[in-house]
């Protein structure tokens, strides 16, 4: 697929269309509070994986509603003293998967902390282990509109939810550093940081990589292909709920998170990328509060993005701040 999307130039002045709610932070402080009344419950148990540069933990902690969400810890066998925290997200579909799926960051030094992703982990990878307990009105296959009918039903505030408990529960780990940690992810697991950078007031660093959840109303009309295409096809049978739809997915779009980034961030995009296009990546990357910020851009990547190329970028760049 050659260039779809805006060209560069313009790309770097972009702005999203899309409509901040007046009540966006009463609606995350209240969420948020109501989560917290659960006890976070976070427990680690060893895990004996073979690995001996590594000490791995099972995870488990209270997400939204309280409920169960797994998660891996993995520690530099050395580790004595509390170290630096990489929480990271995982993409659409995809799951915590296996411990030895995940040894790049704690191979830095640091604390490495993944999050399983509430009823995904059965579409690629290792695997998943967290339900999602609640139900929701109809919706299209896939994850994109489930509890659509309203902000309060929706999937990704039971996700962004548990996103923030799971820097929570990491946090809570004798060995590892809250005042250093940095959020990361690609993909939906770059939408997730960005929602974590405008929830989380005290992060070190967080780095996006071509970010999904971001600009729903251009995301839904200048690409055809899934995840995003599940907005369409759910309205083309649901016909005339546009302006309800977009209304429930403005409290989730990663571009009014971003408008509240209050850390050093590194962002990622490809300009051949449909399925998150880059105008909705450099959409969120522009609102991005923090005055230091940077974007790699690969010019002939789709979706894969920089891949061990941007791995190597954001090794580099993490050294200035953890």
């Amino acid at each position: 697929m050659a260039l779809f999307d805006l060209p560069l130039d313009e790309l770097r002045d972009y702005r999203s269309e899309s409509v901040e709610p007046e009540d966006f932070d009463a609606f995350w402080s209240k969420t948020l509070q109501e989560t917290r009344e659960h006890d976070l419950d976070a427990r680690f148990e060893p895990v004996d994986t073979g690995l001996t540069t590594v000490d791995v933990y099972d995870v488990t902690f209270a997400g939204f509603g309280g409920h169960p969400v797994k998660g891996w810890l993995t520690l530099p066998a050395a580790a004595e003293e509390p170290i630096p925290l990489v929480v990271e997200f995982i993409g659409y579909g995809g799951g915590r998967g296996l411990p030895h799926e995940h040894l790049l960051w704690a191979s830095t030094g640091r604390a490495h902390f993944v999050m399983d992703t509430r009823g995904q982990g059965s579409g690629w990878g290792g695997g998943g282990g967290t339900a999602d307990p609640v139900g929701g009105a109809p919706a299209y296959p896939g994850f994109m509109t489930r509890g659509i009918d309203a902000p309060e039903n929706y999937y990704y505030r039971r996700v962004f939810t548990d996103a923030v408990r799971a820097v929570e529960a990491a946090r809570s780990h004798p060995l590892t550093d809250a005042s250093r940690t940095v959020a990361l992810g690609g993909s939906q697991g770059g939408g997730i940081t960005i929602a974590v950078g405008g929830l989380v007031p005290d992060l070190a660093a967080v780095a996006p990589d071509v970010p999904f959840l971001c600009d729903y109303p251009r995301a839904a009309t200048v690409t055809d292909r899934h995840p995003y295409r599940e907005i369409g096809l759910f309205l083309k049978t649901h016909r005339g709920r546009t302006a309800d739809a977009l209304r429930t997915l403005s409290y989730f779009d990663g571009v009014h998170f971003a408008s509240r980034g209050r850390a050093p961030a590194l962002f990622s995009a490809a300009l051949e990328d449909q399925t998150c296009p880059p105008s909705t990546v450099f959409a969120a990357f522009n609102a991005w509060a923090h005055d230091d910020k940077a974007i790699e851009v690969y010019d002939f990547n789709d979706h894969e993005g920089g891949g061990p190329f941007q791995e190597a970028a954001k090794l580099k760049w993490l050294r200035s701040y953890v």
